[in-house]
């Protein structure tokens, strides 16, 4: 298998209707070796997908915002184990939900404070309100009575107080659950830095990096390269045929202005090229093009697993075997079935809407490989897309 299967498995996907576009890049090391656009910006016009096109990136997001907190962090302004109400004194007197709840009242005082590094590997114990929208946590989340947890309505600071006033899943540092715990760090980010977290992003990192379609909101001169988002015809069939607008919030949330709500978690929008200057930076050992922004021991920590002992990433509808996380990093500690051994001590993360970036130290390769699809995180695409690169390194890419 060479680098060229690629584009014609992607084009399958496009073909065959249930994807609208695949752009993606592979670099070995910084060098890229492979960039393809296939596909549409928008099926109803037929316009092509271009280098300029402006995705959701979603929980991309995640990652940019772990890299600049752990810009303070080389600053000294905190460190990994402060507890977060040192900074963000809401998180004080936290309460855990008992293992047998039944309500949000069947809890109990923290035994322990809440870690930054906590945050940053989401083993707080705050959750979002879809992964389980069935369980006791969830429903906490979805409760209007219980913090109304309504980002278009609130700013950042706002946010962050309505989730401390919520129950945690589990003491702190013994369980891992996807959450809001980036948001948390953006806020984490304000506070320490004096900044909005947005304005320190652009500062730090966006306008250094040149990542100049990289942002919050999408302005009207824009929005013309902002893609359509599409949703499949039967969700519970990832390979069917057929899909249809999404017209949910994420479709339509992209301000002409700066939001009120700064999404640490979720909330850029990004091109492929601008996208990829970050994560060649980071390839990079935290150096690019003359600037420093981190250091090779602090991406390396990064890379570390933080979790306890048999605790690992799960999903309730997502199998990731073998999966730990670090600070902002999912990390491979195993292949998955049928996968590459270069796979291992692979770090990545995705976006709920299709964008997906992973790096291989023992290849030294990294992909990226970005739709918009709700939901195209761990999708079948991002996962051939990634063998064939495999593929591809073990016969010499």
């Amino acid at each position: 298998m060479t680098i060229a299967a690629v584009n014609s498995a992607m084009q399958r996907y496009i073909d065959e209707d249930i994807l609208s576009c695949v752009s993606s890049m592979v670099l070995k090391g910084t060098e890229i070796v492979h960039e393809s656009y296939l596909g549409f910006s928008d099926l109803e016009s037929q316009s092509p997908v271009q280098p300029d096109s402006i995705f959701r990136i979603a929980s991309n997001t995640k990652i940019v915002t772990s890299v600049a907190l752990m810009m303070l962090y080389e600053q000294s302004r905190f460190e990994l184990d402060d507890p977060v109400a040192k900074f963000l004194p809401e998180f004080s007197d936290m309460w855990v939900l008992n293992a047998d709840a039944k309500s949000s009242e069947d809890c109990a005082p923290a035994k322990n404070p809440i870690l930054i590094r906590h945050l940053l590997s989401h083993s707080a114990g705050l959750s979002y309100g879809f992964i389980e929208p069935e369980s006791i946590i969830d429903q906490c989340y979805n409760s209007a009575s219980l913090g109304g947890l309504s980002p278009r309505d609130s700013n950042l600071e706002d946010f962050v107080q309505a989730v401390a006033k919520l129950p945690l899943a589990f003491e702190p540092g013994s369980g891992w659950r996807y959450s809001v715990a980036t948001d948390v760090c953006a806020r984490l980010i304000e506070v320490l830095s004096d900044l909005p977290a947005d304005g320190f992003m652009r500062k730090m990192l966006l306008d250094p990096l040149g990542m100049e379609d990289t942002d919050f909101f999408v302005p009207e001169s824009k929005r013309s390269r902002l893609l359509s988002l599409y949703a499949p015809v039967d969700f519970f069939d990832p390979m069917a045929s057929g899909l249809n607008k999404y017209e949910g919030n994420a479709a339509d949330q992209a301000s002409e202005q700066p939001p009120k709500f700064i999404s640490g978690g979720g909330g850029l929008y990004s091109t492929l090229p601008d996208y990829a200057e970050f994560i060649r930076m980071i390839v990079n050992g935290g150096h690019w093009q003359g600037r420093h922004y981190l250091k090779p021991e602090t991406l390396q920590l990064m890379r570390t697993n933080q979790l306890a002992a048999d605790v690992g990433v799960n999903f309730p509808f997502w199998e990731m075997p073998g999966t730990v996380f670090g600070l902002g990093f999912a990390l491979k500690t195993q292949p998955a079935e049928g996968e590459s051994s270069l796979a291992v001590d692979e770090y990545h993360w995705g976006g709920l809407m299709g964008t997906h970036s992973w790096m291989a130290p023992a290849a030294n390769l990294t992909g990226l490989c970005f739709t918009q699809r709700m939901p195209g995180f761990w999708h079948p695409f991002s996962h051939e897309f990634q063998k064939l690169v495999y593929a591809a390194a073990e016969r010499g890419l």
